[in-house]
This record gives C-alpha cells, structure tokens and sequence, in this order.
C-alpha cells in the first residue's frame, strides 16, 4: 500500500512539473514571438481586434503545443531529466517556428509583405497561411524529435529539409490551381487562404510521418523522408482534383475559391487535403 502511494504521489509531482514546463513553454514562445516581430502582439490582439494576427497565433501556439507533446512522447528517465528534455527540445522548436515564419514570408508567400497584410490590411487569408505554415512546421519538428537515436543534428537538417519541401510543394500547388495564389491572398481572398493553409498541414503531416521514427543511419531516413515527400508531391494535387471533379461534379472547387470567395469550399479543400493526409499517415507507416 506503501508503494502504491508513493507511485500515485510521483506521477502526480511528474504531471504537475510537466504541466508547469508547459504553461512556461507557452509563455516564453509568446515573449520570443513579441520579440522578433515587428509589431506588439497584446495592442493587436487586445486594441485593434486583429482577427488575421489572431488566427496566425493559433497555429503559432497550436505548433509548440504540437513540438511539446513530441518531445514528451517515449520512456520516461526521471522528472528532472524529462523536464530538461522536454524543455530544451521546445525551446529550440520556438525559435525553429519563428524561423519558419521568416521562411514562410521570404520563399512561401513571396509576392507582398506579411506583416503588412497582417497588421496594415488585417487580411485573414493571410493569417491562415501563416497558421498552416506554423503548424506544418511544429509537426515536421515533432516528427524529428520522436524516435531514438537522433539528436539536435537530426532535429536541425530535417527541419531544413521539410522546409524546402514546404516551398517546393507550394510552386506545385500553384501550378497545378489556375489562379494564383499570391494574388487572391494578397486581395483578401480568405477562401484562398484558408485552403491553402490547410493543404501545408496536409504536407506537415506527411513529413512528420517522414522524418520521425528511430535514427538507423543517414542513408535509411533520408530515403524514408524523400519517399514521403514523393507522396506528398504526387498524391496531394491528385486528391485536389479528385475533389474538385468528382467529389463536387456540379461545383467548380476553383471557381468557388477564385470568383465567389467561397469560404466554405476553402474549409472543404482544407479538410479533404488533411483527411487524406491522416489516412496516408495510419496506412503507409
């Protein structure tokens, strides 16, 4: 009975702790945000009522959950080992997630500033870009962090490397769509926006499933992750078209998003991309 209690007492304390790291992580990940940013998030957020800042934080909070729950997956090694773990692999997912953000504006969506769509013209499309982008990116660095036999190196080059995807899958995306998606973004189109953003969390998750997994040596991993990224390449822009002609016959998916700034086809290329991505992810592992 002694024993018992003693094992409910420990898990109530490693619980505890872990909750506390992560109430912390979350803090500091809004401090190091406010930081590198131009702009004062709480006068956005709180004054001006900035709907697409707002749903970009999301995802940016949303992604370091997502990076907190990775490193916490696997055998625990004791309540002081975990909490430095667990810590130190989200705290360097922060600062990867804010350079995710400077790759999203540089090389995702090059044509116009960012920030100034964000905090200048409020546009929301563009927010839930950034929301995809963030979330992509936290699922890539969770998938690195999983596994054994990895570490900070290995965490680092596929993070790179599912940033180049993401970058790559975006001039597929819009080559294979017959608008373009800078301008409708840049033109408020939230449907736009919306779709795409979902369709990076598509990608996100097919490369976590690449890059996570125990480390066997270089030439194994990279094979899997390139494997995946193939997937990615192929498949998703064929359940789009799928989607667009079959799925709605009577419905141009494009024409919706593109000439009627239909939100809701924007929500449903969004769900059936990340569906998808779901299925591949439980059926391919």
């Amino acid at each position: 009975m002694e024993g018992y209690e003693e094992g409910i007492a420990y898990e109530l304390l490693h619980g505890g702790s872990l909750i506390l790291l992560y109430l912390l992580v979350l803090l500091l990940s809004k401090m190091i945000n406010d930081y590198f940013t131009p702009y004062k998030i709480d006068e956005e957020l709180h004054e001006k009522d900035n709907v697409a800042l707002a749903t970009s934080m999301a995802g940016y909070l949303g992604a370091t959950t997502i990076i907190f729950v990775g490193s916490l997956l696997g055998p625990s090694k004791g309540i002081l080992n975990d909490l430095m773990v667990v810590g130190g692999y989200s705290f360097l997912g922060i600062f990867l997630l804010n350079l995710s953000r400077l790759i999203n504006d540089r090389f995702i969506l090059h044509s116009f500033s960012n920030v100034k769509e964000i905090i200048e013209d409020r546009n929301a499309g563009t927010g839930a870009v950034q929301f995809g982008s963030y979330f992509a990116s936290g699922l890539i660095v969770a998938g690195s962090i999983h596994g054994e036999g990895g570490g900070i190196h290995t965490l680092l080059v596929f993070f790179a490397l599912g940033q180049i995807a993401l970058i790559l899958f975006t001039k597929i995306y819009n080559w294979v769509t017959p608008f373009d998606i800078h301008d409708e973004i840049e033109r408020d189109n939230i449907a736009a926006g919306v779709a795409f953003g979902g369709t990076l969390i598509a990608v996100g998750i097919i490369l976590m499933k690449g890059s996570s997994g125990h480390f066997v040596d270089w030439g194994h991993n990279l094979s899997v992750f390139a494997m995946d990224v193939l997937l990615v390449f192929v498949l998703l822009p064929m359940v789009r078209f799928f989607f667009d002609r079959i799925m709605m016959p009577k419905a141009s998916l494009n024409h919706e998003i593109q000439n009627d700034r239909n939100l809701g086809a924007g929500l449903l290329e969004m769900v059936a991309a990340i569906s998808f991505s779901v299925i591949l992810l439980f059926t391919m592992a």
